[in-house]
């Protein structure tokens, strides 16, 4: 249980940086689906 919490934490540590980002450069260029690729690839390793 502990993993998959810090897992979550991670998860959500990646989208709140990944937005921030976006926000100080205007939001992003990406689509959805790029997006939803890049997170699905990151969580996989």
């Amino acid at each position: 249980m502990a993993r998959q919490t810090k897992k979550q934490q991670q998860q959500i540590d990646w989208i709140a940086a990944k937005l921030e980002k976006a926000e100080k450069n205007g939001f992003t260029t990406d689509s959805k689906a790029q997006i939803l690729a890049e997170s699905k690839s990151f969580w996989l390793l």
